[in-house]
């Protein structure tokens, strides 16, 4: 593979201006063809397999033009202190803003408060469902423009009033201030690195490049594919990742053949022989962990891994053919101007010979390590280990608007609703009883109804609704506990534990649903689904590191330090948002269960982005000690020439992801929080630190691989042992000259 992509550095190095031409054109017709594009559909938050989904899908079936999956909202109105809602004045105004949204657009119904019972007792409370035929995030202008004008007009009435549900939900962007902030700080890291403006704005340039056609093919491919609107979030952040990290570590080769006495395109070969090779193998490592979110059975997700991972191998085949291509236009400028003087004299970039360089912060650090490579791996694993207690007290959910921050409309909707319903009342269960072909539906529905309401935590049964055939019917179940409590999800086990009992003595099939009853059946799927993740993830992931390093216990070493590092992560993210430490200081108004995503989002995103520091690393280790190097002056040479660039990469992981932090979203909040320490925590404390400690305690044993796998394993030279520059041109014979 090494001499492949030598030959291919060189070509388009050489190539530099048809490459160049081929990726803006490439980059141009995906722009085209993303303009053209249809809207992209709606996310469809499918749950396949699911008691939740199979009733919402019987809900559509059974009573159509109800539109179950519709988005809803719950205004709650608050008389005046003092006053009473259900008086003349407060009722009345009440009354006038259900008024102006029952012939609102795509408004299906508006239950007026008082004919529902929908009253608290103090008589000071009361609240109403409006309900749309359009999904959530798919209501129009006009639609949401008229819910906040009646709410507004109710204000303006004296009330105090809040909305609540889905129907204001704001539909998530794939990019923003976050992200600009991401770019500022990985700029300036960059321009710390090398020292260059040309050589930091490069890979900045070649990662917008390859973000760009990726955003486009998505949009493009949209309607065909079925991807979402949200699918490029996450394909977004990672390609503008990736794309950063491959381009820095192809340069930082470049920089490094220069300075040894390489001519620019041979170079150019060598930085993509060699770098290249651990590029190819790092992008893979990203797009299995990836790919594999497609066996969690959500298919949202499933859309989100398939499309971020196609956007990595467009990063990939852009620092592959793209950044040598870029190289060929900067040549040597790519090198700070004293380095360039320094070269001409034949000094290495720090003022020495090349034949003594210096020893810079990453050597003197791997010797360090190597003094005491025992006490520095205790030390690193007993401080992870120390940071992922809190982990052992991890508690999924999906956080609703209880979770938001008290200046949106939705938590202090959520609030009022808890102060005079009861926090129940945030999360009802609807319970679906299927009586078709039930001699009597309307018995069998008063049974089903009496059954939940003697359960232990049920406030109150609701009477049943029928569908237009009289065949099935819809009950509401009020808990005494909010949606996210572990009470209400024994409730919603109780009532299904129950089912097989009612459908024996009533003949009807009962089917709890709802929002409260999603989201825990979500929990349930992600928790069951996290293992068989993780083992083929970490398992497919193992093997190709063996494929890579041609050793047996290095990838286990990746792997482990991997773990390592994710349930320090983890445990930060339990200390933080559930259990509320440090919480004032990033915004945290709000303690709860993890979002149930959070640890399979975060074992897909770093474990590939883990691996990439592995390999980028290891592979240097590695080359120095194919190269003949013992093992401990191997592991100084890798860390001499790619522990900074390591180390940049990872800020710029972290600045990245911390930028989310800000953000007013709590889940938005949790997941840069979750990344930015996940990527810290792999970065420094297993790549630079438990890493070398490791291979120091094995020496030679870490390159270790049994006779029979060594005849196996394919020899991918990723570390470009076989390479041989081109032998030079034979001159031209001189003609003789007689006299």
């Amino acid at each position: 593979m090494a001499t492949f992509l030598y030959r291919l550095g060189r070509w388009a190095f050489v190539r530099r201006r048809l490459v160049t031409f081929l990726w803006i054109a490439v980059l141009a017709v995906g722009g085209v063809l993303a303009a053209k594009a249809p809207a992209a559909p709606d996310d469809g938050f499918a749950m396949p397999g699911t008691e939740a989904q199979k009733a919402f899908d019987l809900m559509n079936e059974r009573f159509p033009g109800g539109h179950a999956d519709g988005a809803s909202a719950r205004l709650v109105f608050v008389a005046p202190s003092g006053e009473k809602i259900t008086a003349g004045a407060g009722r009345e105004a009440v009354e006038r803003t259900l008024g102006e949204l029952d012939h609102a657009e795509q408004v299906t119904a508006a239950v007026d408060p008082f004919r529902a019972g929908a009253v608290s007792k103090d008589g000071t409370t009361a609240y109403a469902t409006v309900s749309y035929s359009a999904k959530a995030g798919e209501l129009s202008k006009g639609a949401t423009d008229a819910l906040e004008q009646a709410a507004q007009h109710g204000r303006d009435a004296g009330l105090k009033v809040e909305v609540g549900g889905n129907a204001l939900m704001a539909k998530p962007g794939a990019g923003g201030s976050s992200e600009a902030i991401g770019m500022a700080l990985s700029a300036v890291v960059l321009v710390i690195t090398f020292g260059s403006l040309l050589a930091a704005g490069l890979p900045l340039l070649t990662a917008v490049v390859g973000v760009g056609l990726g955003m486009a093919l998505i949009t493009a491919l949209g309607s065909t594919l079925g991807l979402s609107g949200t699918t490029g979030t996450l394909a977004m952040m990672l390609g503008l990742a990736v794309g950063i990290d491959y381009a820095v570590f192809i340069v930082s080769r470049y920089r490094a053949e220069l300075t040894e006495g390489r001519t620019p395109q041979e170079a150019a070969g060598r930085a993509v022989g060699t770098a290249g090779s651990a590029v190819v193998f790092a992008g893979l490592t990203v797009v299995i962990a990836l790919a594999g979110l497609s066996v969690v059975g959500i298919p949202v997700l499933a859309t989100m891994g398939l499309a971020a991972a196609g956007t990595v191998v467009i990063a990939v085949l852009v620092a592959l053919t793209l950044v040598p291509a870029l190289l060929g236009f900067l040549g040597r400028k790519v090198l700070p101007r004293k380095a360039r003087k320094a070269d001409k004299a034949g000094k290495a970039t720090d003022g020495t010979t090349r034949a003594a360089a210096k020893e810079n912060g990453g050597a003197r650090w791997a010797r360090f390590v190597l003094r005491r490579p025992l006490a520095v791996l205790l030390g690193g694993v007993i401080g992870l280990g120390v940071l992922a207690a809190p982990a052992l007290d991890l508690r999924l959910g999906l956080p609703g608007d209880e979770a938001k921050p008290t200046s949106t409309t939705q938590r202090r909707a959520y609030d009022l609703l808890s102060e005079g319903f009861g926090p129940g009342f945030n999360g009802p269960l609807t319970v679906l009883v299927d009586a078709k072909g039930v001699a009597d539906p309307k018995a069998a529905a008063d049974q089903v109804s009496k059954k939940v309401a003697g359960l232990p935590g049920v406030v109150t049964v609701a009477p049943a609704m029928f569908n237009q055939a009289g065949d099935t019917a819809l009950l509401t179940a009020i808990p005494a506990t909010g949606p996210s409590e572990a009470e209400t999800k024994d409730i919603v086990h109780a009532i299904r534990g129950d089912a097989a009992a009612l459908k024996s003595a009533t003949g009807a099939t009962v089917l709890v649903s709802g929002t409260t009853a999603m989201n825990i059946d979500v929990s349930q799927k992600l928790t069951d689904a996290l293992l068989p993740y993780l083992a083929l993830v970490v398992g497919l992931a193992v093997l190709l590191l063996l494929v890579v390093f041609r050793s047996v216990l290095v990838p286990l070493k990746a792997a482990l330090g991997f773990l390592l590092s994710v349930a320090a992560a983890l445990g930060a993210v339990v200390a933080v948002f559930q259990w509320g430490w440090l919480a004032d200081l990033i915004g945290v108004e709000q303690t709860g269960p993890v979002m149930s995503m959070m640890p399979i989002f975060m074992i897909g995103v770093v474990f590939g982005l883990a691996m990439d520091y592995e390999v980028f690393l290891v592979t240097r280790i590695r080359e120095g000690f194919v190269h003949g190097e013992q093992p401990d002056e191997a592991i100084v040479t890798g860390f001499r020439h790619n522990a900074r660039v390591v180390t940049a990469a990872a800020f710029i992981m972290i600045a990245v992801f911390a930028g989310f932090i800000g953000m007013s979203e709590p889940m938005i909040k949790m997941m840069g929080l979750g990344l930015a320490t996940a990527v810290a925590f792999d970065a420094f404390i297993v790549r630079m630190t438990i890493v070398p400690a490791v291979l120091a305690l094995l020496g030679r044993r870490a390159w270790w691989l049994p006779r029979r796998l060594d005849r196996l394993v394919p020899d991918v030279d990723v570390e470009g042992s076989k390479l041989q520059p081109p032998a030079p041109e034979p001159a031209p014979a001189r003609e003789s000259v007689t006299v």
